[in-house]
């Protein structure tokens, strides 16, 4: 898909990997919609990057906050063409604490942000894209997911987080086949350690502690790094209904 004057809808847009993907598409002439609960910081890049970007205030486990997001891409840029899912939270809780069972609320809230979130906003997303104009071979659309490396190599304490990302990873594939009718590919996105806000109030010994497991490059990922990835998804229409780990080789110990 040629970026021009595209549509593109960024969930976590103001920070980490979504914010990368923002610049990019951005600077690749694309439109992009900030879509964020974070208002300080997705007023502050659309408002760095210009008329082409747009904040959008999101909670992407709202029904109607979804729908008015996808609505506000579609009058802001004529469409949707391309969604990327990157909003998500973090947990880390054993299945038996030391003095009670994983609290039941915390495990739902990270499959409802995480796994029910991202289905909120494909399903949206896939439902506006359905209705432009078909490109070269019949394409109209794009939705990128960000599982984790989580999603096949849980460790401890991660019990919520790997199922909401394992569930990412499980969907990817029959939403593909089901949408590849209306020329919408699907395609998810499993990074390893990156730099993100989700490892940014770390020391610096573990931030490095934790690059070094990576076999190679022996560093945490740069977001540009994701994000580039993101574009290459964007530009290839064979690639479709496949989970790509950008990880550097990381295979996760138990901890």
């Amino acid at each position: 898909m040629d970026l021009q004057n595209k549509g593109v809808l960024v969930t976590g847009g103001a920070s980490g990997l979504g914010a990368a993907c923002v610049r990019l598409f951005n600077a690749s002439g694309a439109k992009v919609i900030v879509a964020d609960l974070n208002e300080e910081l997705g007023l502050q890049l659309a408002n760095e990057l210009g008329e082409n970007v747009k904040f959008v205030k999101t909670d992407v486990v709202s029904e109607e906050s979804a729908t008015a997001t996808v609505k506000a891409t579609v009058e802001a840029f004529g469409g949707i063409h391309v969604a990327i899912n990157c909003a998500g939270i973090g947990s880390a809780e054993r299945t038996v604490g030391k003095d009670a069972p994983h609290p039941l609320n915390s495990f739902s809230k990270v499959i409802q942000i995480n796994l029910i979130g991202t289905f909120n906003i494909i399903r949206l997303a896939a439902f506006a894209m359905s209705t432009n104009e078909p490109g070269e071979d019949g394409e109209r659309g794009v939705i990128i997911n960000t599982a984790s490396v989580a999603a096949f190599d849980g460790q401890i304490g991660q019990a919520a987080y790997a199922a909401s990302k394992g569930g990412i990873v499980g969907m990817t594939l029959p939403i593909a086949r089901d949408l590849s009718r209306l020329g919408i590919r699907v395609v998810t996105i499993a990074p390893g350690l990156f730099d993100t806000p989700l490892l940014a109030g770390l020391p610096e010994p573990a931030r490095l502690s934790l690059g070094q497991q990576v076999p190679f490059p022996s560093r945490l990922g740069n977001p540009d790094e994701y994000a580039a990835l993101a574009k290459h998804i964007t530009e290839n229409r064979m690639l479709n209904g496949e989970v790509i780990r950008l990880d550097g080789a990381i295979r996760m110990a138990p901890r």
